[in-house]
């Protein structure tokens, strides 16, 4: 399955924003009213949402293994909340990321569970009471802050430097997921993630409605040198593959080809088939992010070459304050303290 953003969502004053905002106005109307009127399910543990307000990646997966080994840290045993974007399996499952296919569980997913107990679910009311079930005493929703179908007791919104919320418009004019004024009202805290300034001015109207804007930042881990000075090709399926490729450059290697995917997307054979005939023939080194390598797990072919080829590049979020995760994690536990007190 294969996320892809119109590019236009990300510039400004773009006419086909405006002749596609009629449209906006009826979703926006729709996404209102789901998060006004829904009822939240309240469970018997604390919920930690970590969203974003537009469509595509912001940097959500490595908020929430952040926050997961924080948790860990403080001796607590959490359960991360996925809907399983991307994959096949549409009953709710625990994932097991020894067993368990990108094609079945998502990529995400995946990724998640290397760090923390974690389930995919379609209907998260069952996804945070399996989780209960296998011994979570937190939960952290990866997504799912739109969906208004579970009460959450910390919502940390993040957002990305250099994209911010795009042109400011809500879907199919934008990649605005909800009114960013309603968003901001079930808005905990805000995360900047990276150096850009994209999202300067929304910062700003969040700040000055008493939000907590943290700041942080995905950089690669490992060893640094690894891709130092080669000549590379670099492929990526992820929301935003630009900002891969200047993470690889920003590593000190020279990216020949470049390869750009959808989000999720799943490689054909013929696509492996083309990067490993054109590595070889120009002697590339092959670089990839760690998403992209998990969904070539599990398979044979020419799939399991370019795997065995891969030179993946992994990262983490780190917030800028250390303290700053144990911060949220101890609002959060406060806060369904304070509910399950005033609870009837």
């Amino acid at each position: 399955m294969v996320s892809e953003a119109p590019p236009f969502w990300w510039k400004k004053g773009d006419p086909r924003a405006w002749l596609l905002s009629p449209a906006s106005l009826i979703y926006g109307y729709f996404a209102s009213r789901r998060m006004r009127k829904a009822k939240r399910l309240e469970i018997d543990v604390p919920v930690i949402c970590v969203g974003n307000f537009t469509v595509g990646g912001a940097g959500k997966t490595p908020t929430v293994i952040t926050l997961a080994k924080a948790a860990k840290a403080r001796g607590l045993t959490p359960g991360v909340l996925s809907r399983g974007y991307g994959g096949s399996i549409d009953r709710t499952t625990v994932v097991d990321s020894d067993h368990h296919r990108a094609r079945d569980v998502g990529d995400e997913p995946l990724l998640i569970a290397r760090e923390a107990l974690t389930v995919i679910a379609r209907k998260r009311v069952d996804g945070a009471r399996m989780l209960i079930k296998e011994g979570a005493d937190i939960i952290i929703m990866d997504d799912g802050f739109q969906s208004a179908v579970l009460h959450f007791d910390y919502a940390l919104m993040v957002i990305d430097t250099i994209r911010g919320i795009g042109n400011g418009f809500l879907i199919p004019a934008g990649p605005v997921r909800a009114p960013t004024t309603l968003q901001l009202k079930y808005a905990t805290a805000l995360l900047k993630l990276g150096r850009g300034n994209a999202a300067d001015p929304f910062i700003r109207i969040a700040a000055r409605s008493g939000k907590p804007v943290f700041e942080g930042k995905v950089d690669p881990v490992g060893d640094r040198e690894i891709i130092s000075g080669k000549n590379v090709l670099a492929f990526a399926g992820i929301a935003d593959p630009g900002k891969f490729f200047a993470t690889v450059e920003g590593l000190g290697a020279n990216i020949v080809v470049r390869r750009p995917f959808g989000d999720h997307q799943h490689l054909l054979d013929d696509e492996i088939s083309d990067i490993l005939a054109t590595a070889e023939k120009q002697e590339l080194t092959i670089v990839t992010t760690a998403k992209d390598a998990v969904r070539l797990r599990g398979h044979h072919g020419r799939a399991e070459e370019l795997l065995a080829r891969l030179t993946v590049i992994d990262v983490e979020m780190a917030f800028d304050s250390p303290n700053t995760p144990g911060l949220i994690i101890d609002q959060a536990i406060a806060s369904f303290r304070k509910r399950r007190l005033l609870r009837p």
